[in-house]
């Protein structure tokens, strides 16, 4: 049983800045110790903790997939002194990732479902762990739309791969941006409630959504997906941005009787319409 106050070992095996304002980066490691890896057993939708020593850690959705193997990747955005310290470091640089932490999508209740992924900005991180992990189990599920918007396009992150997910027949692409001045941009421009309105197929009882972005456009999304008749056990989101110590001992996370890294970050609709309105 791995200590969960604990780090493993990792080092930086790629850095990938991906905004044009380069405040976000992408940052892939390896485990120095192989067996570790096995350890570290996690699912689309769980966090970690990023760790470097004399400077404190910080928690982060997972962005790469189960399915991924040999390394873990992380989307981070540069805000604090441990990001700030971490977008100075170099690759062949040593560290430690603590985890994996928290609850993940449901992913047994997704199977044989149509999904509806939206997300906003930054927090597409634990969607593109998601949206691997089901192109990599294809036959489990039905349709899979997915709704992602930036304010810009050079605020979008993993554009390679949104590229690619584009060329497929089996996967619904819709990329938006809030706003933009470029004449060569040929996908959808409006924010994302807007496009989740128009873009989104009405819910059915084999419909799920999973919706992860800035509180702003969390809040503008619900009624739209309460317009298209999405059951609130059928609406899935995650509080990962009240993290701390990632363990339940910290009590930064808690939410009426709720720690939200013991009990989440992942919760339906219908579990947070029973909470405080304290997230």
């Amino acid at each position: 049983m791995h200590n969960p106050y604990l780090p493993y070992p990792v080092r930086i095996s790629d850095i990938i800045t991906e905004t044009e304002d380069r405040n976000l980066k992408t940052f892939e490691y390896v485990f120095i110790n192989p067996e570790d890896e096995e350890k570290f057993d996690y699912q689309p939708g769980q966090f970690a903790e990023l760790s470097i020593a004399g400077k404190g850690e910080i928690p982060i959705g997972i962005a790469s997939s189960p399915v991924e193997k040999g390394f873990l990747k992380f989307t981070v955005n540069k805000v604090g002194l441990v990001s700030t310290h971490l977008h100075n470091m170099k690759v062949g640089d040593v560290m430690g990732v603590r985890g994996p932490l928290g609850n993940w999508y449901p992913w047994d209740k997704m199977e044989g479902k149509n999904v509806v992924i939206i997300g906003g900005g930054f927090a597409f991180t634990t969607l593109r762990s998601s949206i691997v992990y089901m192109l990599a189990n294809r036959e489990k599920f039905k349709e899979i739309h997915v709704i992602y918007g930036a304010r810009t396009p050079g605020m979008l992150l993993y554009v390679d791969e949104l590229k690619e997910w584009e060329k497929r027949d089996d996967i619904h692409m819709h990329i938006t941006v809030d706003a933009t001045d470029d004449p060569d941009w040929k996908y959808n421009t409006g924010f994302v409630p807007t496009i989740t309105d128009q873009k989104a197929p009405p819910a059915t009882t084999d419909t799920y959504a999973i919706v992860c972005g800035p509180p702003i456009m969390i809040k503008f999304t619900q009624p739209v997906l309460d317009k298209l008749k999405y059951k609130h056990d059928h609406i899935i989101m995650s509080l990962e941005n009240r993290m701390k110590c990632g363990i339940g001992i910290c009590g930064h996370c808690n939410i009426g009787r709720h720690l939200v890294c013991k009990d989440g970050p992942v919760f339906t609709l219908d579990q947070l319409n029973k909470m405080p309105k304290e997230y």
